[in-house]
């Protein structure tokens, strides 16, 4: 079976028609299909839709099929209250709900809800970004080296190394289920990190959220206290 990366480029979708009033259109995929999108075009929205982003380097076949199609992929897009974000320099795509003021709309997109630890190691791995970025890398790290990383807030939390690293694991697992992180094959604890992460935080706000961070672990470690939001419910993204 071919992944939905493997199939045959269609036409642009602003030229397909539907066939004469009350017959399937002319793309229709299967019994009962009314859709009007090219097959190809429909798998870009739905791996937007499912997130967390459209790659161009692990899309290769679909990233041009969006910037083909874009017009008519932000129409259905914005018929759910949604956004479509493109950076074509980083070749990455991805949605988020549409500003829609006063009016109230039903909201789409998943929130979670990000514990203290979530919360700096998301920052870790964004600066990962910018590094690899800075030498021309990808972006890879080891459990290793995320479990180490985050060794400051260990000793704020005034936590045994056992239980510190259990809790370190369980915020890869999230992350890894919103695919911040992708695992690399033919490894064990390599991952490598998506670059959506690049278009959800800028480098300045990045230095500015480590920096009180840093303040607030260390100030936590002299009062002697868990950090704030390292429990269940912390900060929601």
């Amino acid at each position: 079976m071919n992944s939905p990366d493997d199939a045959d480029l269609a036409p642009p979708a602003e030229a397909v028609v539907p066939d004469a009033e009350g017959a399937p259109p002319s793309t229709a995929l299967f019994g009962g299909d009314s859709g009007e999108l090219p097959l190809d075009t429909r798998r870009a929205l739905v791996q937007l839709l499912s997130g967390p982003a459209l790659d161009g380097r692990r899309h290769a076949k679909l990233w041009p099929v969006l910037l083909r199609d874009e017009r008519v992929v932000r129409q259905r897009l914005a018929e759910l209250f949604l956004e479509l974000v493109i950076d074509r320099d980083m070749q990455v795509a991805f949605t988020r709900q549409a500003d829609t003021g006063d009016l109230e709309v039903p909201v789409l997109l998943r929130r979670a809800q990000l514990t203290f630890i979530d919360s700096v190691l998301v920052l870790y791995l964004r600066q990962r970004l910018t590094q690899a970025d800075a030498h021309g890398e990808r972006a890879v790290v080891s459990s290793e080296e995320m479990l180490e990383n985050l060794g400051l807030y260990e000793r704020a939390a005034s936590t045994d190394r056992a239980g510190f690293a259990k809790r370190v694991h369980a915020s890869v697992e999230k992350i890894k289920k919103h695919n911040i992180l992708q695992k690399i094959r033919a490894s064990d604890d390599r991952y490598e990190i998506s670059p959506t992460l690049k278009l959800l935080f800028s480098a300045e706000e990045i230095q500015t959220l480590t920096a009180l961070y840093l303040r607030m672990a260390a100030g936590e470690a002299a009062a002697g206290k868990q950090p704030a939001g390292d429990d269940d419910d912390g900060d929601e993204a």
